[in-house]
């Protein structure tokens, strides 16, 4: 029971947020860090990411018992009531808000608020039963983590916070977009409208080449306004050509699902480096 408790929270997914999250963070702090702060940033943002997969999860059960990729979690082989996990849902959620609002600061309570609301009823409920939208407008919660970070320590919504919140925004579509290529049979079988399953691979291969281009404009950005230095700026224009180059082959290539498998790679591993380079490439003072 205790695993499958965990495994609801999704921690892959919460792993790398909290990544993101740390990354942001640091950007704002400038190598001087209140590490209380941090620790409280990290604690709550990690029960509030948790509490919105939980629900994710609570929302989707029948819908999960659709695809392989899903049908084995606990909801749908009844290993867990549903009853229990929409309380457990409940119960992180009023934790984690309760940590950003009464021990980061209220601005950073909002964003948590935000990103749930966004999670769990736009993209949850409604458009990722109905719109190929789901993919765009849900990665609004999936940018929220560096923003959260970063206003942890700055309290207000800044260029830098718009410019982390771009680099997550940008980067879910074509992230998630590659893995719903190698799915799409599942994510038709099951009646997601992604977009893949609506508008054909061809097309989403298409709409994920601005995505990579503007990402690149992000990074570059943020060099500019002095928040990151010339190795994240170097190491930015090297992958995300590299990226580029790679999602552009997918025109030409006979094994589509062999491409999408290594773009969702690329991609993952993307993000991973950026916020690494992002930390320690950080500008002081």
């Amino acid at each position: 029971m205790f695993r499958d408790l965990v495994a609801l929270t999704k921690p892959g997914i919460i792993r790398l947020n909290l990544f993101a999250a740390f990354g942001g963070f640091w950007v704002a702090s400038r190598w001087e860090i209140d590490w209380w702060l941090l620790v409280w940033m990290l604690i709550g943002s990690t029960l509030t990411m948790a509490s919105a997969c939980v629900f994710n999860n609570y929302l989707d059960r029948e819908m999960d018992t659709k695809m392989d990729r899903t049908r084995n979690r606990a909801l749908p082989t009844g290993r867990l009531r549903p009853s229990l996990v929409l309380g457990y849902a409940i119960a992180l959620g009023i934790a984690g808000l309760a940590v950003l609002f009464l021990r980061v600061n209220v601005l950073c309570g909002w964003l948590g608020l935000l990103g749930m609301f966004v999670y769990v009823v736009v993209y949850t409920m409604w458009l990722k039963r109905s719109s190929t939208w789901s993919t765009s407008i849900g990665g609004v919660s999936g940018a929220m983590p560096p923003v959260i970070g970063y206003c942890a320590v700055r309290g207000e919504v800044d260029v830098g916070a718009w410019l982390l919140f771009a680099l997550l925004f940008l980067w879910q579509p074509p992230h998630f977009w590659s893995l719903a290529i190698r799915r799409v049979e599942e994510y038709r079988a099951a009646g997601f409208p992604v977009l893949p399953v609506v508008k054909g691979v061809l097309r989403t291969k298409v709409q994920m080449i601005p995505y990579i281009a503007l990402l690149l404009v992000a990074s570059i950005l943020l060099y500019a306004y002095d928040y990151v230095g010339i190795v994240f700026l170097i190491l930015s224009v090297i992958i995300l050509a590299c990226w580029l180059v790679h999602a552009l082959s997918g025109f030409r290539t006979r094994d589509t699902t062999k491409w999408a498998k290594t773009d969702f790679l690329f991609s993952v591993n993307y993000l991973l480096v950026m916020f690494i380079a992002m930390i320690l490439d950080t500008n002081g003072v």
